[in-house]
């Protein structure tokens, strides 16, 4: 026999009410939503055991995947972290600050510039990750990996499918 959980106390509650209607999608996006704000808060610690806001590790995250030599322009990162040009522009100077970043002048285009990561950038981005895989390895440990693959799969589905009312 399963456990009952608040999501089934909610579903049982509206079908109750309204008996005619299929609750199936409100039970798994309702169970998605509190996956999600669980993962906010598990983020948000590591990245906190690591000395970062969740958007330095946003801005530096986006310069360590792009590898050696961990560096991109202001267009490649405002691309990476889905920012306005603005927003970017005040994070860089923040960062910038601390030491977890440089500009230099973008050789191309004398116009540009690059921006890189500085050593403690990547040493503080790396023990956030460490940190943020370890915390999810916990969260995951109830599931088998045949589990976490068919689980896997099932939000590539959901999370890639066209659905009435997307754009292009």
């Amino acid at each position: 026999m399963r456990e009952v959980d608040e999501v089934d106390l909610l579903i049982d509650a509206w079908a109750g009410q309204l008996p005619e209607i299929d609750f199936s999608p409100l039970d798994v996006m309702s169970r998605l939503r509190r996956v999600a704000h669980r993962l906010n808060t598990l983020r948000a610690e590591a990245f906190k055991s690591a000395d970062l806001a969740i958007w330095e590790f946003d801005v530096l995250a986006a310069l360590r995947r792009a590898g050696e030599p961990f560096q991109l322009s202001p267009a490649q990162l405002v691309k990476a972290t889905m920012v306005t040009s603005g927003t970017l522009s005040n994070r860089l100077d923040l960062l910038s600050e601390r030491a977890l970043i440089e500009r230099h002048p973008n050789p191309v285009d004398g116009r540009g510039v690059l921006v890189s990561m500085t050593e403690q950038g990547r040493e503080l981005v790396d023990r956030a990750m460490i940190a943020l895989v370890g915390h999810e390895e916990k969260q995951l440990e109830p599931l088998t990996q045949a589990q976490r693959a068919e689980l896997i799969e099932l939000l590539r589905q959901l999370g890639t499918s066209s659905r009435p009312g997307d754009s292009a």
